[in-house]
């Protein structure tokens, strides 16, 4: 048992993040249970469905770091090609439609900015010949 206060803290955080962890790791395993009866059922629909939650939780699983991202990548492979053997087209996601960033502050502001490009005028500067003194 630790004895000092962060290393009493440190356990406290691992344990909580150890339950998120199993939690949907467990969440991900379900769900590509669910995918595995939905192929054995037949039904496209079930099946489409079911891909969806599996990709979904997959994802989430990449992206807490509880797999690896290319083990996530190979997974998702692995469920689309199933699908596509067993008949279902794969769904087309709708485009996400972009909103305005938030223009960042303080020293940020000046490097991230666009600048305009430079341009000449139109207006053409005259060029003044200097006299030369003639000769007598």
């Amino acid at each position: 048992m630790p004895i000092i206060k962060s290393a009493k803290k440190r356990v406290k955080v691992a344990s909580k993040a150890n339950s998120r962890n199993v939690r949907t790791k467990r969440t991900m395993r379900e769900a590509l249970k669910a995918f595995t009866a939905a192929l054995e059922g037949g039904k496209a629909a079930d099946i489409a469905k079911t891909e969806r939650e599996a990709m979904s939780a997959i994802d989430m699983a990449a992206k807490k770091a509880v797999i690896h991202r290319n083990k996530a990548a190979r997974q998702k492979a692995q469920v689309s090609a199933k699908a596509k053997t067993a008949g279902v087209k794969p769904t087309k996601t709708p485009a996400k439609s972009e909103k305005p960033k938030a223009l960042p502050t303080g020293r940020q502001a000046k490097s991230t900015t666009a600048k305009k490009p430079a341009t000449k005028s139109a207006v053409k500067k005259t060029t003044v010949k200097k006299a030369t003194p003639t000769k007598k």
